[in-house]
């Protein structure tokens, strides 16, 4: 066994940062290869939300903020190796199959660099161009043991009372605003 990473989606908000979002439990890489022949200081707008914070999704080459760390076993890795090699076959125009399963087998090494830490670990990533122009990424823990169950959302936020602290009074009156729905035309 070993350990990868797999795009999770605590909210929607990947649907709207990324021109492309992952769905929730592909396969992910950090995905940076995609950046080395563009002009990523030239990025606008969600292409360079995708290059600041994005996880490359294995089967959507979706976007995903977040990351979690997942057992694979031997043939999940080697399918997804397979799988990565093919896309940089047919998308990225890698020359040949052995040579794209090379560049595959690297990038899911270094994947599983950045899943060296407990199962269910949420790992963010930050990329940037530093003053030569060269790309530097880092990789940053989120929360440690969050349940995740990738056919579900997990609870991210959680409220506790707290005492000694005033609230703020707010007063809503529910029935001025029942009158003013049903008013013709809705006016409020």
């Amino acid at each position: 066994m070993t350990k990868l990473l797999r795009t999770i989606r605590l909210d929607p908000s990947d649907t709207f940062a990324f021109e492309k979002a992952a769905e929730p439990g592909e396969w992910a890489v950090p995905g940076s290869f995609l950046y080395f022949s563009e002009d990523v200081a030239a990025l606008k707008g969600k292409a360079k939300v995708a290059f600041r914070s994005g996880w490359l999704g294995l089967d959507t080459f979706g976007w995903s903020t977040i990351a979690i760390v997942t057992e694979a076993n031997a043939g999940e890795r080697d399918d997804a190796v397979r799988h990565l090699a093919a896309r940089l076959v047919a998308e990225l125009g890698a020359p040949d199959m052995a040579t794209a399963l090379a560049a595959a087998d690297e990038e899911i090494r270094f994947a599983e660099s950045c899943a060296q830490h407990p199962e269910q670990t949420l790992v963010v990533i930050h990329r940037r161009l530093d003053e030569n122009g060269d790309i530097r990424e880092q990789f940053r823990i989120v929360q440690a043991g969050l349940p995740f169950n990738k056919d579900s959302f997990s609870r991210v936020f959680t409220f506790h009372a707290v005492e000694g602290e005033e609230e703020p009074e707010e007063h809503v009156d529910l029935t001025s605003l029942g009158s003013a729905a049903s008013a013709p035309g809705g006016q409020r």
